[in-house]
């Protein structure tokens, strides 16, 4: 029997782009290191590196930039990674119908929630697939929604919520609802007792909002922009609790929808105020990209997060939001 170095048996040496080579390059992509890969695989180091090496010696080209920080990929690595991500998993699914034949959609879904949204959608969404379709393994991840917007271009997302209404190239959306806006904080000319605030009441006020890529953040600035208003961020805050901390110390006030306060205790919820003149509000759409091919089992999940989109508003399960008028 022929000994294993790494790079596969000696008459699979020469097969181009071994699957196996190529999920362990998906494993450096997506852990950004190659120690931390070689653990996740239970691959040694070097044979990584041997692995990567004859990869990009086959394809005579780089694939992955290495720093101190760890590894990303080239324009070339971006390409070979989603690529490699479809391969992989239209292999897996052909496993799984062969081994698993039967009615329904099966295979695993990735789907990507923002930080503010996760506690209203992902149970009652993992609820409802499985008992729809408990053969589908839902992948759940939270971040920013500028960074799942990177993720779903590079393959490693499905569907994803995203605060925007315009698609970009390679992204289409679904339009899910719109959720209002509230001011969180306290800000000269406010009145204690009320539940709405005008914008102009933030005119040069201390703001603390997300990053510049995030779509609240392009809601305010846009919105500020046409009123003629100064908006005033004093630091931005890639943490919507930690925007909620520095609100409720008084010394900045921030902007959220009142989904954003559900993971707290209804007695530690702040006060928050409707924006209105104008009413300010964020569309929510469900996205993914045109550019891989979609599962049924993504098909499926989609249709019911737009089901369950519809009958949280409905059931007023959903605060601050509402149905698109389309």
């Amino acid at each position: 029997m022929e000994e294993d170095d790494g790079r596969g048996p000696t008459h699979c040496r020469h097969a181009v782009m071994d699957l196996r080579h190529l999920k362990n390059f998906v494993a450096i992509v997506d852990c950004g290191s190659l120690s931390k890969a070689a653990e996740t695989v239970y691959v040694a180091q070097p044979a990584l590196s041997q692995q990567l090496a004859a990869l990009e010696g086959e394809l005579k080209t780089q694939l992955l930039l290495r720093s101190s920080q760890g590894v990303v990929p080239t324009e070339a690595g971006k390409v070979l990674y989603r690529h490699a991500r479809t391969l992989l998993r239209q292999i897996e699914q052909v496993k799984e119908e062969v081994t698993q034949p039967g009615a329904g959609e099966l295979g695993a879904v990735a789907v990507g929630f923002p930080s503010t949204m996760i506690e209203v959608l992902a149970l009652p969404l993992f609820e409802r697939v499985r008992a729809q379709h408990p053969r589908i393994r839902l992948q759940i991840f939270e971040a920013m929604s500028g960074y799942l917007g990177e993720l779903l271009g590079h393959g490693r997302l499905d569907l994803a919520i995203q605060f925007r209404d315009v698609e970009t190239r390679g992204i289409q959306l679904q339009p899910l609802l719109e959720e209002d806006l509230y001011v969180i904080g306290e800000a000269p000319g406010m009145h204690a007792a009320a539940d709405v605030c005008e914008l102009r009441a933030l005119d040069g006020v201390p703001m603390v909002l997300g990053v510049s890529a995030q779509g609240l953040r392009m809601v305010m600035e846009r919105s500020f922009a046409q009123a003629q208003l100064e908006l005033n961020v004093v630091a931005d805050v890639d943490s919507f609790r930690t925007a909620l901390a520095i609100a409720g110390t008084g010394a900045a006030c921030t902007v959220l929808p009142l989904s954003a306060l559900m993971p707290l205790a209804p007695q530690e919820r702040p006060s928050a105020r409707r924006l209105v003149d104008p009413e300010i509000r964020r569309p929510v759409a469900l996205a993914w990209s045109t550019s891989l091919p979609r599962t049924g089992a993504a098909v499926a999940v989609q249709g019911i997060v737009f089901e369950l989109a519809r009958d949280m508003v409905a059931n007023g399960r959903w605060p601050g939001a509402r149905l698109n008028a389309a």
